[in-house]
């Protein structure tokens, strides 16, 4: 029978009817993915980018097209454009998770530099944590010295107080500038001047100078390295009584073109040695003992343990590129961009246990440190970035290897120290 023109429209509206009964859900990444492409567009602005994403959740990689189509289409709505990896702008999406639920990371770049912005994604149904997904942590710092306090740092014969080049905490706390060495004692929760040792004379003082200090096994003296020079502090009383902290100390230095001992274990032996370069202020790439492959001149290094047992060198080289050296090869590390030139390890227990903690680049009015693990040849962010009150200057790791001091120089160029701890989500 030829079906009737009633009949037909029929057919369409019971087709209009039934229809909803059988569409699919909404994406439950919809809310995560618009929230997200609205602080995205808020940092970039209209233009084109390059998008990455990456999956360290236990997302089914099944479901990775539908979460890039929809930040791809909500990113449109507030004209930014996919582009190729020859774009200037660039967005790599972590998509990771804690205890609590999914944290989907986003690593804005423009230019040459990078902002870090993030929200909560709830995990889809039957999904839960993985032991192997590394679990973010948060910075925190807390003020430790400052050259403003009561007994601030004093001025040295040659030419005033000078640069702060490093700190260390013993049983007092030891400040390394350009002109000498500070020694302060805790007194009712703060620091008091002790005792001061200008460094001799030297011939010429690097444009940009550092120093290296290195604790004594059982804290009661302390090593310190810088530009033509190697010196040790020693106590020698037996009393905690303030005068004597004061007056018991001895500090020697002779003239020396040694390696430097840039990685040093628990008890103060050091591990690894570079050579220095005072007059370009860099290391030469030489090291003792050999890594197995020739490197380049660099800023900065640390030893990183891994799984194995052994230990890998992350160098920061002069030319802006961040490798590791590791099985006699040496290659390139990843999501390194927004690096600057000072980094440290932080053994704080927390995701895979050990992160490297990096300041971020450029000489900005508030610097900032950021956490990252490396399981392979890619800097995974793990914390989010933690605001300074200043230029972060230089970082070292403490001899416990659970925090990190790092030298802060302000706008109005005074220093202070801050402890940084990381605390697990």
């Amino acid at each position: 029978m030829k079906p009737t023109k009633h009949m037909c429209l029929l057919v369409i509206l019971g087709a209009a009817l039934v229809r909803p009964l059988f569409a699919a859900p909404p994406s439950a990444w919809e809310k995560p993915a618009s929230e997200l492409a609205d602080q995205i567009a808020a940092i970039l602005g209209p233009g084109q980018a390059h998008l990455t994403i990456r999956n360290l959740s236990t997302i089914s990689s099944d479901e990775i097209p539908t979460i890039r189509r929809l930040l791809t289409q909500d990113l449109k709505t507030h004209g930014v454009v996919m582009a190729g990896a020859e774009s200037a702008n660039s967005i790599r999406i972590t998509l990771s998770q804690d205890s609590l639920d999914g944290l989907w990371v986003a690593e804005v770049g423009e230019g040459n530099s990078t902002q870090v912005t993030m929200v909560r994604a709830g995990l889809a149904r039957g999904t839960s944590p993985d032991a192997n997904v590394k679990q973010p942590i948060t910075l925190r710092k807390q003020f430790f010295w400052s050259e403003n306090e009561a007994m601030p740092l004093p001025a040295f014969p040659q030419s005033g107080t000078g640069s702060i080049l490093a700190a260390l905490e013993t049983n007092g706390l030891i400040v390394a500038t350009n002109e000498g060495i500070a020694i302060y004692a805790s007194s009712l929760g703060a620091w008091s001047f002790q005792k001061q040792f200008p460094f001799p004379e030297r011939s010429s003082v690097p444009r940009d100078p550092h120093a290296i200090l290195i604790p004594a096994a059982d804290s009661t003296g302390f090593t310190v390295v810088t530009a033509g020079l190697a010196c040790a502090g020693n106590y020698t009383s037996s009393t905690d009584s303030a005068a004597k902290w004061r007056d018991g100390w001895t500090f020697q230095c002779h003239a020396s073109d040694d390696p430097w001992p840039i990685a040093v274990d628990p008890s103060g032996t050091p591990q690894l040695k570079a050579f220095y370069n005072s007059a370009r202020d860099y290391f030469t790439g030489v090291v003792s003992p050999s890594v197995g492959v020739d490197l380049p001149p660099f800023y900065a290094a640390v030893l990183l343990p891994r799984s194995a047992g052994n230990a890998a060198l992350l160098i920061d080289g002069i030319d802006g590129k961040v490798q590791l050296a590791e099985n006699d090869a040496l290659k390139i590390v990843t999501g390194t961009r927004d690096w600057g030139s000072d980094f440290a390890v932080l053994h704080s227990g927390c995701g895979a246990g050990v992160q490297v903690i990096a300041s971020s680049s450029g000489e900005a009015a508030s610097d900032s440190l950021r956490a990252y693990e490396l399981p392979a040849l890619e800097a995974v962010p793990a914390s989010a970035p933690l605001t300074m009150d200043g230029t972060v200057t230089a970082l070292a790791t403490a001899p416990d290897g659970k925090s990190i001091l790092a030298v802060v120089r302000n706008a109005a160029n005074q220093y202070e120290v801050d402890r940084v701890t990381a605390l697990c989500n």
